[in-house]
């Protein structure tokens, strides 16, 4: 192999430019960067930046749900405080302080000579009529069944004394009367007296022997005889229109009277009247007498106002749930019927009469209203 040519396996050999200022360029800069490398594989790598950490974002969603907690927890602690703070009495504490959860029954006073209204059959020793359901439906809400129940006779002059008399004729104290007893401000104001809200609204008609000369005010019963309930508010206006008056503690007694000729007419609410001449059209004409006064009815419970705003409670109920029809039923079954014998003369008004919203404080778990 001659020095020339070299041979056809030989490497190729790498020279080193020396250091130096004999090197070109090229070659410094070539070994800077080799220089630069062999230093970096020997240095320890560099530390990393601190993370920073970003601003915290306002989460609206959470802000909003725990307001929404805040009200929701402010409104549980008000009504917290409505329900066992002070306020009006609850149904609890009503039936507490009239005593209804210690009484075995419920005794009522009620009219037992009043068809359509209270009455007594004593072949079938059973109660029936108008007051008689009323009676029946109050009860239902104070807890008490219909078997429950005990009615007795009550004379007009002894329904604000609360009390009846048993089939033997002896005196029985009564927890309500419910006998077409009529509210006024002068009844309001006795001892043993306080009414209920009305149940019922009817007015004063009157009642004579069939084929009688035709009545249309009371001045037409002028100078003759006139029977009317004692303590009843029929008594006044037949006597300022001159009427002689005779007064009986019960109807039937005063029905006897007429049928005896004893007495040319008798006179108290419609809804009394129609009774008679519904059961017996062939004896009786009824007559309207057109007279503005209106006889609202209510539910005397004597010294016991807590039992009056629970007797309220139920006619509030029954005026305002539309669920609860039993004031009506009462009427078409009692009242309604006695439409059509009775003719043109009103026997009392087809519509409950408004009731106030008792002041009962409304338990979430009781349903107080409905």
């Amino acid at each position: 192999m001659t020095e020339g040519n070299p041979g056809r396996f030989a490497w190729p050999v790498r020279r080193r430019t020396p250091p130096g200022p004999e090197g070109t360029a090229e070659d410094i800069a070539v070994q800077d960067i080799a220089e630069r490398e062999a230093a970096d594989r020997q240095l320890p790598p560099p530390a990393p930046e601190p993370l920073v950490e970003p601003r915290p974002r306002v989460n609206l969603a959470a802000f909003r749900l725990a307001a929404l907690g805040l009200a929701l927890v402010l409104a549980l602690a008000l009504a917290i405080m409505k329900v066992f703070g002070g306020g009006p009495p609850s149904v609890a504490e009503l039936r507490a302080e009239a005593g209804v959860d210690d009484w075995p029954v419920l005794t009522v006073g009620i009219k037992d000579d009043q068809p359509g209204v209270g009455l007594y059959d004593k072949g079938t020793q059973t109660w029936s009529g108008f007051d008689v359901d009323i009676a029946y439906m109050i009860a239902e809400d104070l807890g008490f069944r219909r078997s429950e129940v005990r009615f007795y006779g009550i004379q007009s002059e002894d329904r604000a004394r609360m009390q009846a008399s048993d089939a033997g004729g002896n005196r029985v104290p009564v927890k309500m009367v419910i006998a077409s007893y009529s509210i006024t401000q002068e009844r309001e104001q006795m001892a043993g007296v306080t009414f209920s809200a009305p149940y019922l609204y009817t007015e004063q008609s009157v009642l004579t022997l069939r084929g009688h000369p035709r009545v249309t005010t009371l001045g037409d019963l002028r100078g003759k005889q006139v029977c009317s309930l004692s303590t009843s508010t029929s008594l006044t206006a037949p006597e300022n229109a001159g009427a002689i008056l005779r007064s009986k503690n019960l109807i039937s007694e005063c029905i006897a009277d007429l049928r005896a000729h004893q007495v040319e007419a008798v006179t108290t609410d419609a809804a009394i009247l129609a009774g008679y001449k519904t059961r017996h059209p062939g004896d009786f004409d009824h007559w309207d007498l057109g007279l503005d006064q209106t006889e609202a009815w209510g539910v005397n419970v004597g010294e016991n106002p807590a039992l009056k705003k629970l007797v309220d409670l139920t006619l509030y109920r029954s005026l305002k749930d539309p669920k609860d029809d039993r004031w009506e039923r009462a009427y078409q079954h009692d009242l309604q019927v006695e439409v059509k014998q009775n003719g043109t003369t009103p026997i009392a008004i087809a519509t409950q009469p408004d009731v106030p919203r008792p002041d009962i404080r409304d338990l979430p778990w009781e349903g107080t209203f409905g």
